[in-house]
This record gives structure tokens, C-alpha cells and sequence, in this order.
């Protein structure tokens, strides 16, 4: 038997697909009717609290909001853990966190996983998206088979227990970048007529994600190399950027902060360096 600790978008997902596998699945949430909608949806057993929904369970997934959430249920649940139970963790947790609950419940006797995921609920429900996990080769070697079917793909980032945590935290960085560096660009081009259709008509000749191992390169060089956009007209086109902006009277949101720190290594004399220079941050 399977423990679902978290029935939210993700969770309840997971639960539909463990239960269309034909396991028997109890769930649990801190709002308990959200538990309850999805056990009678789908035939799961739904609990009042951690303790009822892990007692007997095997394996134990939690889909949880973040540390503190994950660590009061994990206490709960404890005095009805099954002996030889293993704990799944797939909340987006801090490194920190995650190596000191890692190292906590291994000395409780608990083997514990970490395995954070970049998925939705759709794919969560079909088994798509990309889960991570680190830590002890040996527990994700007995885990992979089932954790397999969780997801399109499941990969081992190292045996830093905290590994996947830093993983997800980067991966999320970069999507919540793109998604406000896509909505300034919709901004953008309403502020010059244009519409999305025009975005992705540019999209279609322009594909920046065919450079994206080429610009972590100069970024991590930190403008070492032979400049190919100096800082100085990569700042003069923000500001016709913003401009363009403002007369068709739309704000935009991640812009005015790069711009701000473009004008922070200008003032350090790197103008006519390659742009990516500000890849070095609080360095210089």
C-alpha cells in the first residue's frame, strides 16, 4: 500500500495515476476535503490525519508546499511509519533543508528520497515531465522501477542528498526568468502594435533556445570573451526598450531591474566589454 501525504494539483494527479495502476493508495491533506474529493474520485482511502494514511503504507510520497510543511507531517506520521517504509519527498525544498531531513530521517532508520519534479498536473497524471533525485545510489536503484512510472523521465543528479534540491531550485529560476523576460515581451509588443501572433511569428526565424548553451558559456565566463554585443549597446537597446514601452503606456516588469544592473557595471567601466559581464554579480 502506497501513503499520499499532499492532495493538491500535483498530488491528487499522482494519486489518479497510482490508482489507474491499480494500487491501493490512502491519502491525506491539511485541508481534509480536499483528501476526501479525491479518495472518492478515485477509490483511495482518505484520512484525517498523517498517522491513519501512512500506517501499514510501504512508501510514503509527499507533495507539500515546502519545508515546514513537509517536516510537521513527516512528525506526525511517524509513530505509524511501517518498519522498512521509505519516504518520497517531492515538494520544491530549500538544499538546506533537505540534506538536514535526509540525515535526520536515515538516523530514525528511514530511508528517505528526495525527488523533486518538473512537471504540471497533466503530466503528472499521464506520467510525463522530468523528476530528479540524489542521494544514496542504492535507494534510487530500488526505487527507479517504480518512480519510473511516475514520470517521461527520471534522472540521479549525484549522491549529495541535497543535490536535487539545488537542481530544482536552478531549474525554477530559469523558468520563472523566461516567463517574466515572455511577459514583458507581450507587453512590449502591444506597446508597439503588435500582438502575439507577431511574437510567435518571430519565434518561428528567431529560436533563442538554440543558443542557450553558447550564452551560459559567456555568462559563466563573466564577459571574458571577445565581445560579440558590448554592455554599452545592449543598455542603449533596453532603453529604447523602455521607451517604446512607455509610449504605448505599458510597464515592464524584469527589464528595468536588468537595466539597473547594467548600469551598475557601466559605472565600473565595462561598456565596452561583452554584455554578459554581469554574469559575475555581486563579484564585482
Amino acid at each position: 500500500m502506497i501513503a499520499f501525504l499532499g492532495t493538491g494539483l500535483l498530488g491528487s494527479n499522482f494519486v489518479r495515476a497510482l490508482r489507474r495502476r491499480g494500487e491501493a493508495v490512502s491519502v491525506w491533506n491539511r485541508t481534509p476535503e480536499k483528501a476526501r474529493a479525491v479518495a472518492a474520485e478515485t477509490g483511495a482511502t482518505a484520512f484525517d490525519d498523517p498517522a491513519g494514511a501512512v500506517r501499514g503504507a510501504s512508501r510514503v510520497h509527499l507533495a507539500l508546499s515546502d519545508d515546514e510543511a513537509v517536516d510537521a507531517a513527516l512528525e506526525r506520521a511517524l509513530p505509524s511509519l511501517a518498519p522498512g517504509a521509505t519516504v518520497v519527498d517531492h515538494t520544491t525544498t530549500s538544499p538546506s533543508g533537505t540534506a538536514a531531513r535526509v540525515r535526520r530521517w536515515t538516523e530514525r532508520g528511514v530511508a528517505f528520497q528526495h525527488a523533486p519534479v518538473f512537471m504540471g498536473p497533466k503530466q503528472a497524471l499521464e506520467g510525463g515531465g522530468v523528476m530528479l533525485a540524489s542521494g544514496e545510489r542504492a535507494l534510487f536503484e530500488r526505487l527507479e522501477p517504480e518512480l519510473s512510472k511516475m514520470t517521461g523521465k527520471l534522472v540521479w543528479v549525484g549522491a549529495e542528498p541535497e543535490k536535487s534540491a539545488s537542481y530544482k531550485l536552478l531549474g525554477n529560476l530559469f523558468l520563472v526568468a523566461l516567463t517574466a523576460g515572455l511577459a514583458d515581451a507581450v507587453s512590449l509588443a502591444r506597446a508597439l502594435g503588435l500582438g502575439v501572433a507577431d511574437l510567435d511569428a518571430l519565434f518561428s526565424v528567431f529560436n533563442p533556445a538554440q543558443t542557450l548553451g553558447y550564452r551560459l558559456a559567456r555568462v559563466a565566463s563573466g564577459g571574458a570573451a571577445e565581445p560579440s554585443w558590448t554592455l554599452a549597446m545592449a543598455r542603449k537597446d533596453t532603453r529604447l526598450m523602455l521607451e517604446a514601452a512607455a509610449a504605448g503606456g505599458v510597464t515592464l516588469a524584469a527589464i528595468p531591474a536588468i537595466a539597473a544592473e547594467m548600469d551598475r557595471f557601466l559605472a565600473r567601466g565595462h561598456a565596452a566589454d561583452d554584455w554578459t559581464v554581469i554574469g559575475k554579480g555581486g563579484a564585482v
